[in-house]
């Protein structure tokens, strides 16, 4: 590999959410450190919170040496994804585009499930539009997938999303890599904290090996098998991240930290680094309700966590199956009880618009949120991604052109979704809680409109009544320059270059 290669990573805006410079894409990251581990120049464009970042794209295109450009994207995003790659053909049509990350490997695999029913849909299709745009597609694990993206003879499609692959990560490889390349973005802008602590964001463990309906990537191994770092990893990394960026807040955005059998451990290991330092952490983070105890809470607190963000997802116990979320309303309830009992704030995490939603099961929704009385919670509407099974087991209706329906077998409850362009329509991913939302699913009691109607109510009044206040959104940021000047300058917030390095000696181990 040519160590003075250079490629340009962009990070596209996610115009979806209210704040964009919350959490970084630690993921592309991840592969622009093991890109400059191997003396490979890499550029970062964050266009996160920038809102005119078509013209920032074409500034930057218009003058930058790479001659090769890698995207990630999530299926939110893929919208801005679909402008950016636009930008990029014309201004620079002799570039190489690459695109990986969630989208990619969720529609890839919904794909490989409709070829081995011998059935090519709409995933086919999507992936066929992908194809179209980009001249490799790296599905999975990227990490050592973009060395062959980079290749001169990569193939169209490089899929490391099979655990039988060399490229596919297992827990002793994940471990080895470097940690995410924060460095290449400008960390002091994005802004999120624990508590009060200013916090950054780091990922312990890969994948969740549940099978909810609504989850993306039940049908793809490096989202569904749980792949895990070392507890000495991981609170390296935390102590990296304290004495490099003075932080002591840490939001770990793992799937379901309690998954991990060695939870209480990482917790006692996290605590200890603190006794070392002569310091104190605050924790956020992720667990599965029906797995949670009251040893894993009280580790929990002893190691600084005073939050936990749990996907309930419903009160009402038809939902809870019909979604095969495998926790029941006790299960659920109980949660909350042990997390108060040991000073862990909870965030309820709920969604509506399920098979067999109703008004009635809304209302069970927004009555178990006042029984139980969270700290903060989160009302959105069902999006079916790509990648799961509401998406990858539904069927078109004969009846209705550009409608698909999900039938939950084990009690016929159905969901009913209208075909979306990801990269035509972004409206559909949350949206302003304050009002805003649009549904693109319906039930057979329940319309899109009234999917909505029920959202906002539970919204507004489960938050009026347990005085929680809604959260502004930060602006967006605008792209600046002066106009007619031809390779202006990125503000700095939005271009970070590593230095050339040389390169070590070997190669990406495969």
């Amino acid at each position: 590999m040519n160590a003075m290669l250079m490629i340009c990573l962009i990070i596209p805006p996610s115009i979806f959410l209210l704040d964009e410079r919350v959490f970084m894409t630690l993921g592309i990251l991840k592969v622009a450190a093991v890109l400059e581990q191997f003396g490979i120049v890499v550029e970062m464009l964050d266009l996160s919170g920038v809102a005119n970042y078509e013209e920032a794209v074409r500034s930057y295109a218009a003058s930058s040496a790479a001659k090769i450009f890698g995207l990630t994207g999530t299926t939110p995003q893929m919208l801005a994804v679909g402008k950016i790659q636009q930008v990029l053909r014309a201004t620079r049509p002799d570039a190489k585009l690459i695109l990986g990350g969630p989208h990619v490997t969720l529609v890839r695999a919904a794909a490989r499930k409709e070829q081995a029913r011998g059935n090519p849909g709409r995933a086919a299709r999507a992936l066929a539009q992908l194809s179209g745009r980009f001249d490799v597609l790296v599905a999975g694990d990227g990490e050592v997938a973009i060395f062959r993206a980079l290749a001169d003879d990569a193939p169209p499609l490089i899929d490391a999303d099979d655990p039988k692959s060399e490229l596919f990560l297992d827990s002793a490889r994940l471990t080895e890599l470097p940690f995410p390349a924060r460095h290449l973005v400008d960390a002091e802008s994005y802004h999120y904290s624990v508590d009060g602590v200013r916090a950054l964001s780091l990922i312990a463990q890969l994948g969740c090996p549940f099978a909810c309906g609504f989850c993306g990537g039940r049908e793809s191994p490096s989202l569904r098998r749980v792949r895990m770092r070392t507890t000495q990893s991981v609170v390296k990394e935390i102590v990296h991240l304290h004495q490099t960026y003075g932080i002591n807040g840490f939001m770990l955005y793992d799937d379901e930290l309690n998954v991990n059998p060695k939870m209480i451990e990482l917790m006692n290991a996290i605590a200890a680094a603190q006794r070392e330092l002569n310091t104190e952490f605050r924790l956020r983070g992720f667990i599965k309700s029906e797995l949670f105890t009251d040893a894993q809470a009280e580790a929990m607190y002893r190691a600084g966590f005073r939050w936990i963000l749990v996907g309930f997802e419903s009160g009402s116990p038809r939902i809870l199956t019909n979604i095969n979320k495998k926790a029941t309303l006790a299960d659920n309830t109980r949660c909350v009880e042990i997390a108060k009992r040991h000073g862990l704030k909870v965030k309820a995490l709920m969604s509506i618009g399920h098979p067999g939603e109703s008004e009635e099961t809304c209302l069970q929704t927004h009555q178990w949120l006042l029984d139980v009385a969270p700290d903060d919670f989160d009302v959105t509407i069902i999006t079916t991604y790509p990648g799961t099974p509401y998406y990858d087991e539904a069927v078109p209706d004969a009846a209705n052109p550009g409608q698909w329906t999900y039938t939950y077998t084990k009690t016929g409850d159905r969901l009913h979704m209208n075909e979306v362009d990801y990269m035509q329509v972004a409206d559909y991913y949350k949206g302003d809680p304050d009002g805003g939302y649009r549904a693109f699913v319906s039930t057979d009691a329940l319309s899109s409109e009234d999917l909505v109607r029920l959202r906002d109510f539970v919204e507004r009044d489960v938050r009026a009544r347990l005085g929680i206040p809604f959260n502004p959104g930060a602006p967006a940021i605008l792209f600046e320059h002066s106009m007619g000047q031809h390779g202006a300058e990125l503000p700095p917030n939005m271009l970070r270059s590593s230095r050339v390095r040389p390169a070590p000696s070997g190669s990406p181990r495969t």
